[in-house]
């Protein structure tokens, strides 16, 4: 895990499969892949949450010998995967409330748990993932989450953060950034968009809950998703990871920059790719080219009132300091470790 990867085209930051090495390519790239969540869904081009889905449940298919079940909240992931009578799922999949994904994880992994006892067997070795938006994780579902890390609960959960309840049509949630237009935090007045010091660092949460694993990730990594994803199935207890998925249509962005916005989250330092286990930062991903946040925020019209007229270099510039201040924090650049 964590293998440099040689980039082959200069200049660029595409790895294609048929460079590599069998065992480095993705799960995507094999034609043994488990298609967990397969093509016919309505997710809207370009979707983030799509890719990360496929990708993260590939991988803990394939992590398990295909011996999963899933729980996943309501959001735009189970709306558009299943339109009654439809669904894209190939595996045993479990529709919950918006705010008891993590409960339903819990209580899958419990029955688990009692019938490999009556078995005979230490554990179960069907897993359990849970599986749910920013909406449904850190606003409605948090208090259930919170309680599947302090019992250590055998579940991981992975949180697909587009940073607003699109679904239910772009309202402003607890992991919408500050300065973010949505429908609840309209760009107007003298502080437009999402509020400054609000909302809440659900990672940084999990962390302090001391559970054996935490990550974060981004769609524009594939091969970091997939990695954390099987490592995390390699370990018992609860486990959390918050992948960063791009949204056209609640970012106001073109389609086909979904992965180009992932990498500039990171690049930009305002998304720290990083892992942690038992309350300990273990690995961090260190920024490869730094960026200005403004190259972030300029694609999208959530934005856009920052770049209007004469613009609001003040925001971009608290923005930009946020920034700045998680790359000291986790020591994303290698002459400016701190973490």
């Amino acid at each position: 895990m964590g293998q440099p990867i040689k980039f082959y085209q200069t200049g660029t930051f595409t790895v294609g499969n048929r460079l590599l090495t069998p065992e480095q390519r993705t799960v995507q790239a094999s034609t043994e892949r488990s298609n967990s969540i397969n093509s016919g869904h309505r997710a809207c081009q370009g979707c983030g949450e799509a890719l990360g889905a496929r990708y993260a449940v590939d991988a803990a298919m394939r992590a398990t010998g295909g011996q999963l079940i899933a729980a996943n909240a309501t959001g735009c992931l189970e709306v558009f995967s299943t339109p009654y009578p439809e669904t894209s799922w190939q595996l045993p999949w479990i529709h919950s409330l918006f705010g008891n994904a993590a409960a339903v994880g819990t209580g899958i992994a419990a029955a688990l748990k009692v019938k490999a006892r009556k078995a005979g067997l230490e554990r179960s070795e069907v897993r359990v993932i849970a599986q749910g938006g920013d909406g449904g994780t850190t606003d409605i579902g948090f208090g259930c989450l919170s309680g599947m890390f302090e019992r250590n609960d055998d579940v991981l959960y992975i949180c697909y953060d587009n940073e607003a309840y699109m679904n239910t049509g772009v309202q402003r949630s607890s992991a919408t950034p500050p300065a973010a237009r949505t429908n609840t935090t309209l760009a107007v007045g003298e502080h437009p968009g999402a509020e400054f010091g609000q909302g809440k660092n659900l990672p940084l949460i999990a962390m302090a809950h001391e559970i054996p694993y935490v990550a974060t990730a981004t769609v524009a990594d594939l091969h970091d998703l997939e990695a954390k994803v099987e490592k995390a199935m390699s370990l018992h207890g609860a486990r959390y990871l918050h992948i960063l998925v791009p949204c056209p249509l609640g970012w106001g962005a073109a389609s086909c920059d979904t992965i180009k916005l992932a990498r500039l989250a990171r690049e930009t330092g305002i998304f720290p790719v990083f892992e942690a286990e038992r309350g300990e930062l273990t690995r961090v991903t260190q920024i490869r080219r730094r960026v200005p946040v403004e190259e972030y925020l300029r694609p999208q019209k959530r934005f856009a009132h920052l770049f209007a007229g004469a613009g609001r270099p003040d925001l971009i510039a608290r923005i930009q300091a946020d920034a700045d201040r998680n790359i000291a924090r986790f020591g994303l650049l290698a002459d400016e470790v701190t973490a």
